[in-house]
């Protein structure tokens, strides 16, 4: 998708991103953003706003192992290069 629209366009992605593995290999396909949306309801469904703020703090906690493991210092450091294509 973010080669048909050449730029021309934004690319956000959403549906089935649960991990911070899943955020990091979006963006490394060149996705702006990610929509997370399902993890935070089940946080604040089974523990109110404090399970809301554990999803967030996994999320980023995942997020910023895999970028460490990549030896990445910022998002804007994120490329294709980190996705194996087979």
């Amino acid at each position: 998708m973010v080669d048909a629209v050449a730029g021309r366009a934004t690319v956000l992605v959403d549906g089935g991103f649960r991990r911070g593995t899943d955020v990091f290999k979006a963006l490394a396909l060149g996705a702006k953003g990610v929509l997370v949306g399902r993890p935070y309801i089940w946080g604040v469904s089974a523990f109110g706003q404090p399970g809301v703020e554990r999803v967030i703090e996994m999320l980023r906690g995942e997020f910023e192992l895999v970028m460490k493991q990549c030896g990445v210092t910022s998002v804007a450091g994120i490329t294709s290069a980190y996705i194996g294509r087979h």
